[in-house]
């Protein structure tokens, strides 16, 4: 008999809630308490698998006066949130980020048996594939669960991949995500990137994720592609809270998982109460400057500084010197 393969009911399929993380780059992480505490509630209501709760940033690169404390993502902090976390009890385990360049990994990431975070998920970019494959070891080595996001893989040549890929694979950690950083990546190219981290992690014990932007509105179908084709971690946020143009919604991947521990009215109601008073204040989503750079591949921050300014709406403007810049 053959099988649907938009039928998404597999065990293995994890989602993973990184609102606070990607979303607080909006904002510094100047998020308050009450909401980072609503949505870790929410998602223990939602039966989702893992909630990133922050970075693990450098305090020496990223000023304290600055950016909140889910930049940082202290030990103390994340209690203030969770309590004492129990993973079995809740079925939600906790992640934070670090990037590579950015992060004190070495004295600022505790052993495991010290925190109540489950796992650390190392970013980077191809040329930092060396001192990622050192932070998984140490994450690893500290007891956590350990995954590497390689960033804006739309502008990384395929020999490239492939080497970043190799170390990956000879690494420990068990996660290796696709990331659309530009929200520029089409169906065809996710499915070549998806097969082609798929086959690189055969046999080694590893799974791959998607985290995709919403740039050229395409972060959930991107997810939804992934899925199909066999990633089993999947990145989305709390109405695609994210700067720019955001991230997958949360809502939408939740309706489309055939999994019945996960719950959509939960998050429905989490939109309700924090999400809509946040969007008078915050602005994201697949606005046009973002389709502009997603359509040709470059990167958010042109977009994010037109509509921070008095030219928020002269797109052909706009249109004419990403143009000229490529």
């Amino acid at each position: 008999m053959t099988k649907a393969p938009w039928i998404t009911y597999r065990p293995e399929l994890k989602v993973l809630d990184c609102t606070i993380r990607d979303g607080g780059l909006m904002n510094d992480h100047q998020f308050e308490t009450e909401f980072v505490q609503a949505v870790y509630h929410t998602c223990i209501e939602a039966g989702l698998d893992y909630m990133e709760i922050g970075y693990r940033n450098s305090k020496s690169i990223f000023d304290p006066k600055q950016f909140g404390p889910f930049r940082f993502s202290d030990e103390d902090e994340i209690r203030k949130i969770t309590g004492d976390h129990d993973p079995e009890a809740t079925g939600l385990k906790l992640s934070l980020m670090i990037d590579a360049e950015k992060s004190d990994w070495q004295t600022d990431i505790l052993p495991a048996d010290q925190s109540v975070v489950d796992m650390v998920r190392v970013a980077c970019y191809a040329h930092q594939i060396p001192e990622a494959m050192d932070m998984v070891q140490d994450a690893h080595e500290k007891g956590y669960e350990t995954a590497c996001n390689i960033m804006a893989i739309s502008t990384v040549q395929e020999v490239e991949i492939d080497q970043a890929l190799e170390a990956i694979a000879d690494s420990p950690a068990d996660v290796v995500c696709v990331v659309d950083s530009f929200g520029s990546l089409y169906r065809e190219q996710i499915d070549l990137l998806i097969r082609k981290y798929l086959a690189a992690v055969k046999d080694r014990g590893k799974e791959v994720g998607i985290h995709a932007h919403n740039n050229q509105q395409l972060a959930f179908s991107n997810t939804i592609d992934s899925i199909i084709l066999g990633a089993n971690y999947a990145d989305a946020t709390m109405s695609g809270l994210g700067r720019g143009a955001g991230n997958c919604p949360m809502e939408l991947l939740v309706g489309f998982l055939r999994n019945p521990k996960f719950k959509r009215r939960p998050i429905y109601k989490l939109l309700q109460d924090y999400i809509v008073e946040m969007s008078r204040n915050l602005e994201w989503g697949p606005l046009v400057p973002y389709n502009i750079t997603g359509q040709h591949n470059q990167h958010p921050r042109a977009a994010m500084a037109l509509l921070d300014s008095d030219e928020k709406y002269n797109y052909v403007e706009f249109y004419d010197k990403i143009i000229k810049d490529i």
